[in-house]
């Protein structure tokens, strides 16, 4: 079991989430079922799926689960395009939530390497 508390990206994940309800609301309120639903629900299941996995008993679960996380920010991400095609948001908007999206990915990434590399036993 990993502290999930002690992780940058899942401090990072979180604060996505309150940047994509924030930006949501601005969502014509006909996309309530559809596109502002579905990017919140992307953005939720990203820290929520590092913080199941850092509860699991080995760390080749916890690795399952930041490869579900990472699966639903790329999610968010073009759902951020689609956003942007359907002008609900601006350039500068799309520009900044796609650079948030991309670090928690890289992040992701980075973390998962360096669990299969040193395969940490779980305390």
């Amino acid at each position: 079991m990993h502290n999930f508390k002690e992780l940058f990206v899942w401090e990072k994940s979180r604060k996505l989430v309150s940047d994509i309800y924030n930006l949501t609301k601005l969502f014509p309120k006909d996309e309530r079922f559809g596109l502002i639903s579905q990017m919140q629900r992307s953005a939720i299941s990203i820290p929520s799926n590092i913080e199941e996995g850092a509860g699991r008993d080995s760390n080749k679960e916890f690795l399952r689960f930041l490869d579900i996380a990472n699966g639903s920010s790329f999610e968010l991400e073009t759902q951020i395009y689609l956003a942007f095609d359907q002008n609900y948001i601006s350039e500068e908007k799309q520009s900044t939530q796609i650079e948030k999206v991309r670090e928690i990915q890289k992040m992701i990434y980075q973390l998962k390497k360096y669990f299969e590399n040193n395969q940490i036993p779980t305390t």
